[in-house]
């Protein structure tokens, strides 16, 4: 667990707080009686912890050393409760439950064996001050004579304390990692929905530029290719013509992206195999050039088809978009494998392989957010058609990557359309 200098300052200000709480209920409790505590000694402890707490901010100003500050505060929190046990009548006293607050602050700020070795250290500092005074090794802090305690008395006030130590390291344990479960289950909750936002705005842009772009692009590009075709042009004329189509195919295509992130349309479901899907894309993209003898490409098991339910035209996009990015990744080729198949409850798996560059954690992280891509030239929509599509089909989508490792795309879609697939 790694500590932030919030926390340490979060820790001077709750010592801070409880404190200056002490202080001002010794204040009104003194008032009220003269059979409470003697004012010296407790007033100084409070002056004490005071002083410590300049020393704290002291080292929280200047030293990096943010374990060693936690450790420090804490230990020096048990040997000063410890202390105001003792004044306040050590084995009669109910300071003890001071302590709780030490191994609080020991898990929240330090981490959970902390939590537990804060509660030893209280135990032991606690029951060493408890036989200690039992046994006359250590007088009573009051001139009077000290009460007269049994065996029994002392035993069962030890391990109270002790059991309420470490059933305290236990819960406290407990509700931390539920919070920090519950903090990055709500930071990717607010991922997510920083995804789907751009991805509803990016389906607004696509409308518009559909309405605006698409038939004058396809215009453009026709009457280009009728000119080059009857009229007569030199090399380079005839050159310009073609960067003027091919630029046209490649915007054509970006608004292809926006149109599917955007909203596919009424598309015929049906039941298909998967295999013969990924085979056909793989097919396309080799016509295309872009599968090349380079890269190895199969898909697994060779036998029988994987049925699946859903959109054939729509499944075909999913394996283009991931077929092209596993090509980028392997530039000076590689291998790129499907593999297919279904569980014991008949959920459909399946998982696209390549042996190129790998991702980072901030790649992965960012992997379906719109506009962005990793590779030149790309417009960053790809995935995330990937991700809508899946998502439509009731699929979830995993990825594992290290950079120069490759990375594996695992599908995984309920055995029934509808249904949901069991996570993991």
């Amino acid at each position: 667990m790694m500590l932030e200098k919030r926390s340490i300052r979060t820790l001077i200000i709750s010592r801070l707080i409880i404190v200056t709480t002490l202080a001002v209920a010794a204040i009104v409790i003194q008032l009220s009686t003269n059979s409470f505590l003697p004012l010296e000694p407790f007033y100084l402890i409070i002056l004490i912890l005071y002083g410590l707490t300049l020393f704290y901010l002291a080292l929280y100003r200047w030293n990096t050393r943010l374990r060693f500050q936690a450790y420090v505060q804490i230990v020096f929190d048990l040997i000063i409760i410890s202390i105001m046990v003792y004044v306040s009548g050590g084995l009669n006293s109910n300071m003890y439950f001071l302590y709780v607050f030490a191994i609080v602050a020991a898990s929240l700020v330090i981490g959970k064996r902390a939590a537990y070795l804060t509660a030893s250290l209280a135990a032991i500092f606690f029951g060493v001050l408890a036989d200690g005074m039992y046994y006359g090794l250590i007088p009573y802090f009051r001139s009077e004579p000290p009460p007269a305690l049994s065996a029994g008395y002392v035993l069962y006030t030890v391990f109270t304390a002790w059991t309420l130590f470490f059933v305290i390291a236990l819960l406290v344990n407990y509700l931390a990692v539920n919070l920090n479960r519950t903090r990055a289950a709500l930071a990717a909750a607010r991922r997510d929905l920083e995804i789907k936002e751009r991805q509803a705005v990016a389906g607004r842009m696509s409308a518009l530029i559909a309405h605006e772009i698409r038939n004058p692009l396809a215009a453009i590009s026709g009457s280009i290719q009728v000119l080059k075709g009857e009229l007569t042009l030199t090399e380079e004329q005839g050159r310009l013509m073609d960067i003027i189509v091919g630029e046209s195919r490649r915007v054509s295509q970006s608004i292809d992206q926006f149109l599917n992130l955007a909203a596919p349309g009424k598309d015929v479901v049906m039941s298909f195999d998967l295999g013969e899907i990924s085979r056909e894309t793989a097919t396309m993209l080799r016509m295309s050039g872009e599968l090349t003898d380079r890269v190895a490409f199969s898909v697994r098991p060779d036998g029988p088809p994987v049925e699946f339910f859903g959109s054939p035209n729509q499944l075909k996009q999913v394996f283009w978009n991931l077929f092209r990015n596993a090509l980028r990744a392997m530039p000076d080729g590689g291998a790129l494998t499907v593999d297919l198949g279904r569980d014991g409850r008949g959920t459909v798996e399946v998982r696209v392989t390549d042996t190129g560059k790998g991702m980072s954690a901030e790649e992965q992280a960012r992997m379906f957010e719109p506009f962005y891509s990793k590779f030149e030239g790309g417009q960053g929509l790809g995935m995330s058609v990937v991700e809508r599509i899946v998502a439509d089909h009731g699929g979830q989508i995993r990825i594992t990557s290290e950079p120069s490792r490759g990375t594996v795309i695992s599908l995984t879609f309920p055995a029934r359309p509808g249904d949901k697939p069991r996570k993991e």
